[in-house]
């Protein structure tokens, strides 16, 4: 069954009563924990008992433009005589018209999931399964509660609004481009704090659905409630967009859905999704576009840092135990990790290239896998350590367009930069191309594996053109990065960077000291880090 729908600020009362008043409290429309049919619940604040109305026999009538009557069939049994069966009419007062319609388009949703069957429900030939949203579908029920969880705490809110470019651009973009926004409708698709939708009543949308699927919706419905001249335009609808409904078309969307890499977390496809069953014909998308950058680096510094990593175990005598079985694992999991981190430009060898995903345009499927041909120009001899990757995003106003990016050498976002690190570099000389391939393959933990490939291609007088003389790939899972934050790493010119063997000998050597380390790992994606705490003796 779909996650609940809710409606944070109504009033209702008892019409049965024979003292009936109003009492403000909330409207959860959901499964019963215990049975899974569906129920509405009407709960005052601070009260355990609530108004519970099986929706199998409910019927709504319409008494305003935000009124409504709920009756429900009651029985009721006292001693000696009979179980009677009576009607119970609830009337519940909704804030706004807006509000209203969405109430009464999540009644008659969970209503017909009634009327179809309850899930595991006995029938004659078979049972009923319970349908699953596309979302469901794809992703794994692990992944999507540990997301969900994750983004429903306010520490890890405060961590993207603290990143005062990623926040300052959009409120940058809304503001200078307020006529797409006065006197629209606005769709705020993972609305989490509900900041951008503060932001688009700010600049005079008309309304703005805010659909968050995690329980920051009691967070962000604080929020909005404590800025009353804009929050009486925003609407909150807990549920994912993949299953809620919407009274009306949006004129806009606005959301911010990147991840690490642009697509990590795969949240982009919940954007499209919303763009095709929310927004009108014409509609905007703040953003509009987005853009995967690339270039190869070369950082001899990261590649032994990788590589001694692994060092650990080559130790033939650890409390009398052999370890070297496992280092050939041990090096390729570690460069199966990709490197998130803010590096220095002068690290990039060739100009960078990008790939381009259009918002308003691209299908769903088209994220399912993203194949990137490769083709630089090496402006340096030097050893080609990996590729380098960032984005940016496009807010295409009708006033100002506006460019967010995640660029090395531009100011540090909380998506830093990424680093695919080849376990086995390239050799290039000045002039030589370089070509390959990226290829993102998205899988159900809500990220993608990366495949890389990358050849330096024959070079110089008289050289086959179409001849390759060096290729190294490597696989690495996006979802699980080594994120080297601890400090800037200090730039060395490229002619610096080969380091002598007997000084890199010197340095797996002395990575060979024996050392304890305690690892605590929390959980970790585009807005928080692997914490660490070494203790070494």
């Amino acid at each position: 069954m779909a996650s609940a729908d809710m409606f944070p600020n109504v009033s209702f009362s008892d019409v049965n009563a024979a003292a009936s008043q109003e009492a403000a409290g909330k409207a959860v429309f959901g499964p019963d924990p215990a049975s899974g049919a569906a129920r509405l619940s009407l709960v005052r604040p601070g009260a355990e008992q609530a108004f519970q109305i099986d929706l199998s026999d409910a019927q709504i009538f319409k008494l305003g433009p935000m009124e409504w009557l709920c009756v429900s069939g009651e029985t009721e049994a006292k001693a000696g005589v009979e179980e009677k069966l009576f009607s119970r009419a609830i009337k519940v007062v909704l804030r706004t018209e807006a509000e209203s319609k969405a109430f009464s388009l999540a009644f008659q949703r969970w209503k017909q999931q009634t009327i179809s069957g309850k899930a595991g429900e006995s029938l004659e030939n078979g049972s009923i399964v319970a349908c699953k949203s596309k979302f469901d579908t794809k992703i794994e029920a692990s992944s999507a509660q540990m997301y969900f969880h994750y983004y429903g705490q306010l520490l890890h809110q405060q961590n993207m609004l603290q990143d005062f470019v990623r926040t300052g651009t959009y409120y940058a973009a809304v503001m200078e481009n307020r006529a797409d926004f006065e006197g629209k409708v606005v769709v705020d698709v993972g609305a989490g704090s509900g900041i951008l939708s503060l932001f688009a009543a700010q600049a005079g949308a008309k309304h703005v659905y805010a659909v968050e699927a995690s329980e920051m919706v009691e967070h962000a419905q604080r929020l909005i409630s404590g800025n009353p001249s804009f929050g009486q335009r925003i609407t909150i609808i807990k549920g994912k967009v993949e299953e809620v409904e919407l009274p009306e078309k949006a004129d806009i969307l606005i959301s911010e859905p990147m991840g690490t890499l642009l697509v990590n977390e795969r949240m982009l496809e919940s954007y499209v999704i919303a763009r095709d069953r929310f927004l009108a014909p014409d509609g905007k998308m703040f953003p509009t576009t987005g853009r995967i950058h690339m270039a190869p680096f070369s950082d001899e510094y990261l590649y032994v840092e990788m590589a001694n990593k692994s060092l650990f175990w080559q130790q033939h005598n650890f409390f009398g135990v052999d370890l070297t079985p496992l280092h050939g694992s041990a090096f390729d999991g570690y460069f199966s990790q990709p490197v998130v981190d803010a590096f220095d430009p002068r690290l990039l060898i060739s100009q960078s290239t990008y790939h381009t995903l259009d918002f308003t345009s691209m299908k769903e499927e088209d994220l399912y896998e993203i194949d990137i041909p490769l083709s630089f120009v090496s402006s340096v001899g030097t050893r080609v350590h990996g590729l380098a990757c960032w984005f940016d995003v496009l807010f295409n106003g009708s006033t100002v367009q506006r460019w967010l990016t995640t660029a090395p050498g531009s100011p540090t976002t909380h998506w830093y930069q990424l680093r695919c690190v080849l376990a086995q570099p390239l050799y290039v000389m000045a002039g030589q191309e370089i070509t390959g391939r990226l290829h993102l393959v998205a899988h159900s933990a809500q990220s993608y594996t990366i495949y890389l490939t990358m050849s330096a291609k024959m070079w110089g007088v008289g050289a086959d053109p179409g001849g390759i003389l060096q290729t190294s790939t490597a696989k690495l899972e996006l979802k699980e990065p080594y994120y080297r934050l601890s400090q800037p790493q200090a730039y060395m010119p490229q002619d610096q960077q080969q380091l002598p063997l007997s000084s890199l000998q010197a340095q797996v050597s002395c990575s060979q000291i024996v050392f304890n380390s305690y690892l605590h790992i929390v959980y970790c994606d585009r807005t928080s880090l692997f914490m660490t705490e070494h203790r070494q003796h």
